[in-house]
Protein backbone atom coordinates (compact mmCIF):
# COMPACT_ATOMS: atom_id res chain seq x y z
CA UNK A 1 0.00 0.00 0.00
CA UNK A 2 1.21 3.51 -0.77
CA UNK A 3 1.49 5.96 2.09
CA UNK A 4 -1.23 8.60 2.24
CA UNK A 5 -2.92 11.08 4.53
CA UNK A 6 -6.69 11.35 4.54
CA UNK A 7 -8.66 14.09 6.29
CA UNK A 8 -12.45 14.01 6.20
CA UNK A 9 -14.11 16.86 8.06
CA UNK A 10 -17.76 16.14 8.77
CA UNK A 11 -20.46 18.48 10.01
CA UNK A 12 -23.66 16.89 11.25
CA UNK A 13 -26.75 19.08 11.33
CA UNK A 14 -29.65 17.30 12.98
CA UNK A 15 -32.96 18.13 14.58
CA UNK A 16 -36.32 19.70 14.00
CA UNK A 17 -36.27 22.71 11.68
CA UNK A 18 -32.62 22.34 10.71
CA UNK A 19 -33.18 21.47 7.04
CA UNK A 20 -33.92 25.10 6.22
CA UNK A 21 -30.35 25.97 7.31
CA UNK A 22 -28.83 24.02 4.43
CA UNK A 23 -28.78 27.01 2.10
CA UNK A 24 -26.72 28.90 4.69
CA UNK A 25 -24.31 26.01 5.20
CA UNK A 26 -23.53 25.25 1.55
CA UNK A 27 -22.33 28.06 -0.72
CA UNK A 28 -24.70 28.63 -3.64
CA UNK A 29 -21.97 28.15 -6.26
CA UNK A 30 -21.11 24.62 -5.10
CA UNK A 31 -22.29 21.39 -6.69
CA UNK A 32 -24.09 19.10 -4.24
CA UNK A 33 -24.75 15.38 -4.44
CA UNK A 34 -27.58 14.31 -2.15
CA UNK A 35 -27.54 10.67 -1.09
CA UNK A 36 -30.65 8.75 -0.08
CA UNK A 37 -31.79 5.29 0.93
CA UNK A 38 -34.99 3.64 -0.20
CA UNK A 39 -37.40 6.53 -0.37
CA UNK A 40 -38.95 7.04 3.06
CA UNK A 41 -37.84 10.68 2.87
CA UNK A 42 -40.40 11.21 0.10
CA UNK A 43 -43.16 9.76 2.28
CA UNK A 44 -42.30 11.81 5.38
CA UNK A 45 -41.78 15.15 3.59
CA UNK A 46 -38.05 15.47 4.19
CA UNK A 47 -37.24 15.23 0.48
CA UNK A 48 -39.42 18.24 -0.37
CA UNK A 49 -37.88 20.26 2.46
CA UNK A 50 -34.34 19.49 1.27
CA UNK A 51 -35.16 20.34 -2.35
CA UNK A 52 -36.74 23.63 -1.24
CA UNK A 53 -33.74 24.52 0.93
CA UNK A 54 -31.35 23.86 -1.97
CA UNK A 55 -33.51 25.26 -4.77
CA UNK A 56 -30.78 27.75 -5.75
CA UNK A 57 -28.04 25.12 -5.82
CA UNK A 58 -26.96 22.64 -8.46
CA UNK A 59 -27.94 19.24 -7.07
CA UNK A 60 -27.66 15.67 -8.26
CA UNK A 61 -29.39 12.82 -6.44
CA UNK A 62 -28.13 9.34 -5.70
CA UNK A 63 -30.80 6.93 -4.50
CA UNK A 64 -30.63 3.37 -3.24
CA UNK A 65 -28.08 3.22 -0.45
CA UNK A 66 -29.23 0.06 1.26
CA UNK A 67 -28.82 -1.04 4.90
CA UNK A 68 -25.20 -2.12 5.31
CA UNK A 69 -24.42 -0.61 1.89
CA UNK A 70 -22.66 -2.76 -0.68
CA UNK A 71 -19.42 -1.52 -2.17
CA UNK A 72 -20.98 -1.87 -5.64
CA UNK A 73 -23.71 0.64 -4.75
CA UNK A 74 -21.21 3.08 -3.29
CA UNK A 75 -18.91 2.78 -6.31
CA UNK A 76 -21.85 3.86 -8.50
CA UNK A 77 -22.29 6.92 -6.29
CA UNK A 78 -18.58 7.69 -6.49
CA UNK A 79 -18.70 7.47 -10.29
CA UNK A 80 -21.71 9.81 -10.39
CA UNK A 81 -19.99 12.27 -8.06
CA UNK A 82 -16.89 12.32 -10.25
CA UNK A 83 -18.95 12.66 -13.42
CA UNK A 84 -20.91 15.59 -11.98
CA UNK A 85 -17.82 17.16 -10.33
CA UNK A 86 -19.57 17.54 -6.98
CA UNK A 87 -18.11 19.75 -4.25
CA UNK A 88 -20.40 18.74 -1.39
CA UNK A 89 -22.10 15.55 -0.25
CA UNK A 90 -25.33 15.67 1.70
CA UNK A 91 -26.54 12.45 3.32
CA UNK A 92 -30.30 12.49 3.87
CA UNK A 93 -31.43 9.44 5.76
CA UNK A 94 -30.34 7.14 8.52
CA UNK A 95 -27.09 5.58 9.63
CA UNK A 96 -26.47 3.51 6.52
CA UNK A 97 -26.88 6.55 4.27
CA UNK A 98 -24.54 8.56 6.50
CA UNK A 99 -21.94 5.77 6.68
CA UNK A 100 -22.16 5.09 2.96
CA UNK A 101 -21.73 8.78 2.21
CA UNK A 102 -18.54 8.80 4.29
CA UNK A 103 -17.11 6.12 2.02
CA UNK A 104 -18.30 8.05 -1.05
CA UNK A 105 -16.41 11.04 0.31
CA UNK A 106 -13.22 9.00 0.58
CA UNK A 107 -13.72 7.72 -2.97
CA UNK A 108 -14.15 11.20 -4.37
Amino acid sequence: MDNFIFQNPVKLIMGRGMISRLSKEIPADKRVMITFGGGSVKKNGVYDQVKEALKNHFTVEFWGIEPNPSIETLRKAIALGKEEKVDYLLAVGGGSVIDGTKLISAGL
